[in-house]
């Protein structure tokens, strides 16, 4: 599997608060050649997107401090930001519901799976080819 459009890897936002989780996200991402990029909380996340980063995809944890996951995809989508796949992860048992409403492109729950990612990271990897064609 080609992990990345040749020059354009592709740019990830994890927006999570646990180390742990983070960590084991990015080990997967990282294997796919991922540009990875870490916000602690929604707040952060939102501040990057009004300071003008781009992201081809955000996992997004529902539950953390100063601004949840949902709170957060609503706001960057206030922002315009359609662009971004937004991907809700959770272990939670209402979270897929919240995610969804607030706009959210897929959930995922936790723990993720290698494969589940490869798919996720693959799908975007080619919505960009198709759109530099």
């Amino acid at each position: 599997m080609t992990s990345y459009v040749e020059g354009s890897p592709v740019k990830a936002l994890i927006v999570e608060d646990m180390a742990v989780d983070t960590l084991v996200l990015s080990t997967m991402l990282r294997k796919f050649h991922c540009e990875i990029i870490v916000a602690k909380n929604g707040k952060e996340a939102v501040q990057m997107f009004l300071e003008g980063k781009k992201f081809d995809i955000i996992f997004c944890d529902k539950d953390m401090p100063v601004m949840s996951g949902p709170e957060a995809i609503e706001k960057i989508h206030a922002l315009g930001e359609t662009h971004v796949k937004i991907v809700g992860v959770s272990a939670s048992d209402n979270a897929q519901e919240a995610f969804m409403s607030a706009g959210a492109d897929e959930f995922v729950p936790k723990p993720m799976k290698l494969d589940v990612v490869r798919a996720m990271i693959q799908e975007v990897i080619n919505k960009k080819t198709n759109d530099m064609v």
